[in-house]
């Protein structure tokens, strides 16, 4: 057990030195001690997941990139490689990852990948600074961890606002033992764009702060009014986006799926944006609900989804014979991304199309329940924790339990967990707006018997309860997956005592 406080190893500039140099496990008084990120404990779990032994390799480099978004229309952003989204990385369940990042983004900037939807070895979770240190301009970074839970999850940063630029991608985690019968994966991303069009992240985000109390309403840039959504509950956004993208392209230029009729598709579907929730639909067809957030549930067809940001949907769809818009609707923006499924001969249709499968039924996870396989035991929670989401646009103060998260400090406010227990989390909604909650590390349950999920909607004024099992040591962290709100304060970090 290492006793030494982490503030003050970060006060001593000793964070270069990686995630070792953040073993804390302990504040001053008499705060409870801490699994530390890189502990013993971490590395047992690690030993336990085993594994095929394979490993994939890959390098990432993080730098200024002028992307192609289609239409005539390109940006200057960060991207990896060059690219967004980024190339896929795709494995077999059991492999292990590693990733070695290089940092090439201007000035002083720092980043980190976080590795959405895994459960994987805490001191790997890509959190600065709660399990390594972030990674400096000119330096790289080795992820390595085991890849043990097949499914669809995304990588991005999780520094400051960085979300919102060029740098994610798809993460594919192939089942050796694919129970799903079908012809050919189609991998669809989704994201709303304002990076180098007209600003930046970091300049939606100062304007924000200022609060909806703060600002003259005649002279907004980036923040969005009037945004409802009666699936969200009401307010359904706050930053105006130029475009919303589907596999990084906008919708007057958009990417082609080609199939034959009558072939069974596997749509992996993410939501890797900021402050956009989407609906979607594929015109003419209807989709069979198979995964969300990377686990089985029982089959459900629908005619859409409603997906909020870092949610991931899997659906099949048998193809029709013609030309098909995917159409992803910024809910309750009023406007969209595209992208086309072509099996057959005819015209495309125009980026305004609106399939009537919008205004069918929707699917959300409320509706969804966990296949037989994946459902929690019955148990009765070992330990309950009130979650209040709060704050509001007049004053941009997010926060969890009235706390903003201390990025100087981020083990202070804690959740205590244990190691073993199952666990109750109440999210409870004070606010106005919907909060799509993200657990690192775990995946938790919505209610006895819904689906396994790491991101889940909380919409306002509602209360939500969720329970997972402490099955994976560490100090993890818990947060609104709108990135601004996120940044903004609305972020905790759920620690096993030591």
């Amino acid at each position: 057990m290492n006793s030494i406080n982490r503030r003050s190893i970060l006060l001593a500039g000793l964070g270069a030195a990686g995630a070792g140099a953040l073993a804390a496990c302990t504040n001053s008084g008499s705060a409870p001690a801490l699994v530390s990120p890189s502990g013993s404990a971490v590395a047992a779990t690690e030993k336990r997941r085993g594994g095929t032994g394979r490993q994939h390799k890959i390098a990432l480099t993080a730098a200024p990139a002028r992307v192609d978004l289609g239409g005539g229309v390109k940006a200057n952003t960060w991207a990896f490689d060059g690219r967004t989204p980024g190339k896929e990385i795709r494995l077999s369940a059991g492999d292990t990852l590693v990733a070695e990042l290089a940092n090439r983004l201007p000035g002083k900037t720092t980043t980190s990948i976080h590795w959405h939807g895994i459960a994987l070895r805490n001191d790997m979770d890509g959190m600065p600074p709660a399990t390594q240190a972030a990674v400096r301009p000119g330096s790289t970074f080795t992820y390595r961890f085991v890849a043990d839970a097949p499914g669809t999850y995304f990588f991005h940063p999780h520094v400051g606002v960085q979300l919102d630029r060029g740098l994610y991608a798809p993460l594919i985690v192939e089942d050796p033992r694919e129970p799903l019968a079908y012809d050919d994966e189609w991998v669809v991303v989704l994201d709303d764009w304002v990076d180098g069009v007209t600003g930046t992240p970091d300049e939606v985000f100062a304007e924000l702060k200022h609060g909806m109390g703060g600002m003259d309403m005649g002279d907004n840039t980036f923040m969005l009014m009037g945004a409802e959504s009666d699936l969200l509950g009401g307010d359904a956004g706050d930053v105006k986006y130029p475009y919303h993208l589907v596999n990084g392209r906008v919708p007057d230029d958009p990417e082609v799926y080609t199939d034959k009729p009558g072939r069974k598709v596997r749509l992996r579907i993410i939501n890797a944006g900021s402050d956009t929730a989407y609906r979607v639909a594929l015109s003419g067809h209807k989709m069979t609900v198979t995964h969300t957030d990377g686990f089985p549930v029982r089959h459900q067809q629908t005619d859409a989804l409603l997906i909020g940001m870092g949610e991931r949907y899997d659906v099949l769809v048998t193809l029709a014979d013609g030309v098909f818009p995917l159409v992803a609707l910024a809910e309750g923006k009023n406007t969209s991304g595209l992208a086309l499924v072509r099996t057959g001969s005819g015209r495309a249709p125009t980026a305004a199309v609106r399939p009537r499968e919008l205004d069918g039924t929707v699917m959300t996870a409320s509706r969804l329940r966990a296949a037989d396989d994946v459902r929690l035991e019955s148990a009765t929670a070992d330990v309950t924790h009130r979650i209040e989401l709060t704050g509001g646009m007049m004053h941009y103060n997010w926060a969890i339990n009235g706390k903003p998260f201390d990025m100087a400090d981020p083990e202070a406010n804690a959740i205590l967990v244990e190691e073993g227990r199952r666990v109750r989390l109440d999210f409870v909604n004070t606010t106005t707006m919907w909060h799509p909650m993200h657990l690192h590390g775990h995946t938790f349950q919505l209610g006895p018997s819904g689906p396994r999920k790491d991101t889940a909607i909380v919409l306002p004024e509602k209360q939500l309860s969720v329970f997972f099992d402490a099955d994976n040591p560490g100090q993890w962290m818990l947060h609104c997956h709108n990135a601004y709100h996120g940044e903004a304060g609305m972020m905790t970090n759920v620690a096993y005592q030591a």
